[in-house]
């Protein structure tokens, strides 16, 4: 094909995009032309696209902490946002390792786990660390063992912590929890991308958008290592609930916000003993 085919190819494609309404037209052009495999290939997801399936679910993977992260239609999307999540948890790695051990040895535990972005994320910088996740989605967790078997995570499906092994009990350094936290009154609210595909499980959090997020805080203590972290994305508004939740369930609070990744981070550990 000559380069000024390529280009009117990649100029049509654009054109169909952004008359869909995609505000990065020209940048899904391009991951939509390295990922089809044949013209034909090429034109169907481009069709899929245009009208309304999100881009990662058309690819067929989304970037996240600079990894390609594998996602199945009706999969949960990682969000950028939640970047920030992984860096915090990194970082409080080193104290969430047991006696005599180091960052690396860490037990990792993803609940609400999706595609299983943020424990292969942290598995990946925490070298050698003990990855367990769960999802109450069978296409999630289908798709989580997949991405997550590169570093022997163990993917297990159910309700949060119900199909967990009892020896994890007292075990979890670092407990990571991508919890649904929009409110059920705001779920129409947001793009249909996000409303239409995907489940809806992973999006609405309740009336408060908080009810999975008491449910993971208030079993946590019994899962959590004496020195480790459990780590939960909320909105803004939502910080001071989430902390009230976190502080019943018996762990000290803490909160992180980042302007550069619009988010916010609620984190607690156990008391000192």
């Amino acid at each position: 094909m000559s380069a000024a085919s390529s280009a009117s190819i990649r100029s049509s494609i654009i054109s169909r995009l952004r008359a869909a309404g995609c505000v990065f037209a020209e940048d899904e052009a391009r991951l939509l032309i390295s990922a089809a495999r044949t013209p034909a290939d090429l034109t169907a997801m481009v069709d899929r696209r245009a009208a309304g399936l999100p881009l990662e679910h058309v690819i067929g993977w989304a970037e996240f902490c600079g990894l390609r992260i594998a996602v199945d239609p009706g999969v949960f999307i990682p969000r950028p946002r939640t970047e920030f999540l992984v860096r915090q948890a990194e970082f409080l790695a080193g104290r969430a390792a047991g006696p005599g051990e180091n960052r690396d040895r860490v037990v990792v535990l993803d609940l609400c786990c999706g595609s299983g972005a943020l424990g292969l994320a942290l598995a990946t910088v925490l070298a050698g660390a003990e990855l367990h996740a769960a999802d109450v989605d069978p296409d999630a967790v289908r798709c989580a063992r997949r991405n997550t078997s590169t570093v022997g995570g163990q993917v297990y499906q159910g309700d949060l912590y119900q199909p967990l092994p009892a020896t994890l009990r007292g075990r979890v350094g670092i407990l990571v929890a991508n919890v649904p936290y929009v409110p059920t009154g705001e779920v129409s609210l947001l793009p249909p991308e996000a409303r239409i595909h995907e489940p809806r499980a992973a999006l609405d959090g309740g009336q408060d958008g908080l009810d999975v997020l008491r449910r993971v805080a208030g079993e946590a203590p019994g899962w959590l290592a004496s020195s480790g972290w459990l780590l939960i994305e909320t909105s803004e508004a939502q910080a001071p609930l989430a902390t009230d939740a976190f502080s019943r369930a018996g762990l000290i609070p803490h909160v992180e916000r980042s302007a550069e990744f619009s988010a916010t981070v609620v984190m607690g550990t156990m008391p000192p003993t």
